[in-house]
């Protein structure tokens, strides 16, 4: 059995990211945790003196999962799922970060709002910081992503890293449950010339694909300016359904999702995005 978290700030964008999730895994036995974590301002409990706050809040948390789940009711059955809420105070990192640990989640789905275009790029900081902190595999959708099981994904590795039980499993997970076929992408500025152990991870995981999904896999060298660009154009001209990359692979994460050492995270797609731990 699965089990998927999902923080919702009840927005469509986290709503989206929900219906994404329970038809990616329609056919998975899972059990997917709707998490709603507010400012400790906004609870109930005024430090610890036990004092109920006398100021009427518009709508509370409690009857907003209430009106979550009225939702979810009228959404085709699936007695393979099932549906917890989870209401929290506090430092939104600290207490995925704990909800992971508690509840042994094997995936985060988080929302991002807006078309993250060119002038609309920035993942939302919630989004971001879960991606960079806590180690946990973290499905990002837009809010304008088409709900559908994706047929192809893209992979852009730089065959620096090497490919661990826990990295190869996430792959054949999604692979196994999509039915996708996967594009290794390998993206460079000039001709690769790739070290010995470059040579050797790419070998493995050409090996690994070739044993399990023999006639659904292929490689891809691309030359290009940038290696961003570069990644766009591959998944705008290749009709990418999925993009999933590595954490752990940092230079090519930064190549990807930062401009410079000081800006957001940016994602210019509304292709969801896949990023694996170990």
């Amino acid at each position: 059995m699965k089990h998927i978290l999902i923080p919702t700030n009840f927005s469509s964008s986290s709503w989206n990211a929900f219906e994404y999730a329970i038809n990616l895994f329609k056919n998975e036995q899972c059990i997917f945790y709707m998490l709603h974590i507010d400012e400790l301002r906004n609870s109930d409990i005024q430090g610890n003196s036990l004092m109920v706050m006398t100021s009427p809040k518009k709508i509370s948390t409690k009857e907003n999962l209430q009106l979550l789940f009225k939702q979810i009711s009228n959404l085709p059955s699936n007695a393979l799922h099932q549906f917890i809420a989870l209401e929290e105070y506090g430092n939104f990192i600290d207490l995925v970060r704990k909800t992971v640990e508690e509840k042994k989640i094997d995936l985060i789905v988080m929302g991002t709002k807006g078309t993250l275009g060119i002038k609309s790029s920035i993942i939302s900081s919630n989004t971001g910081n879960v991606i960079t902190k806590i180690a946990c595999n973290v499905l990002a959708v837009s809010e304008n992503t088409i709900i559908k099981t994706p047929s192809k994904i893209a992979f852009p590795t730089d065959f620096n890293l090497f490919y661990t039980y826990s990295i190869l499993n996430s792959i054949t997970e999604i692979l196994e449950i999509s039915k996708a076929k996967l594009d290794v992408i390998h993206m460079t500025q000039s001709k690769p010339n790739f070290s010995n152990s470059q040579v050797i991870n790419q070998a493995y995981l050409d090996d690994y694909l070739k044993e399990l999904f023999t006639e659904r896999h292929s490689f891809n060298h691309i030359l290009g300016k940038n290696v961003r660009d570069s990644i766009l154009k591959y998944i705008a001209e290749n009709k990418i359904e999925m993009l999933t990359m590595v954490a752990k692979n940092l230079n090519l994460f930064q190549q990807v999702f930062f401009n410079n050492p000081v800006e957001k995270l940016s994602y210019h797609t509304s292709v969801p995005l896949l990023v694996m731990h170990e």
